[in-house]
């Protein structure tokens, strides 16, 4: 039988309940996602977060005593002022800021905002968020430039699913936002950020 057959047949009720249900088992045997290779799990993710289709840029750092160094020669990068809309969190009171101007409240034309990802997804690129006092949603949301910490990695997006207490809001960001809705042209950062940096602390 024709692969079109089979379909047609299908679709007519004509199909053998067994052929069916050896395609449906089949389906069950392991879920459908892209392989993820554990021992190349830090490629592999940013493999993925660099992909033209995500469009992100990617840096890696030792400790988070190195986090302002990194952010300095992106700003260097892209002719940004040392300006940073930043989240009040307490883990980066451990780094020196000398010579940046650091802001909490971020505004509707913010250049660069600062955030932590929970984690990363190496299967898509994907970043995880959880709304805090000391994570605000709206500054990664407003930036032209947002630059993501990311503290770890995790394989799969099941991986990331949050068990037990789950915080009022989570939600996870794969690339820059862009939109194709004016006339088919492609438009980056129409609803978000037109720039995503990411630093991985490893």
């Amino acid at each position: 039988m024709t692969a079109r057959a089979a379909i047609l047949a299908r679709l007519t009720g004509t199909a053998l309940p067994a052929a069916i249900d050896r395609d449906a088992g089949a389906l069950l045997i392991a879920p459908e996602r892209p392989p993820v290779d554990p021992a190349a799990l830090e490629d592999t993710f940013l493999a993925r977060l660099t992909l033209p289709s995500v469009a992100a840029t990617a840096d890696r750092i030792a400790t988070l005593a190195d986090l302002p160094a990194a952010i300095a020669r992106y700003c260097v990068d892209h002719g940004l002022a040392k300006t940073l809309c930043v989240p009040p969190d307490p883990r980066l009171a451990t780094c020196d800021w000398t010579g940046f101007s650091l802001h909490d409240t971020a505004a509707p034309d913010e250049p660069v905002a600062l955030a932590f990802a929970r984690c990363g997804v190496a299967e898509t690129g994907s970043l995880v968020f959880e709304t805090a006092a000391t994570a605000p949603m709206l500054p990664n949301f407003l930036a032209l430039h947002h630059i993501v910490v990311v503290p770890v990695v995790v394989p799969y997006l099941e991986d990331a699913m949050l068990a037990g207490t789950h915080p009022r809001a989570h939600y996870w960001v794969t690339g820059v936002s862009g939109t194709t809705d004016i006339e088919g042209t492609y438009v980056r950062g129409a609803h978000g950020p037109r720039f995503l940096h990411v630093i991985r602390v490893a």
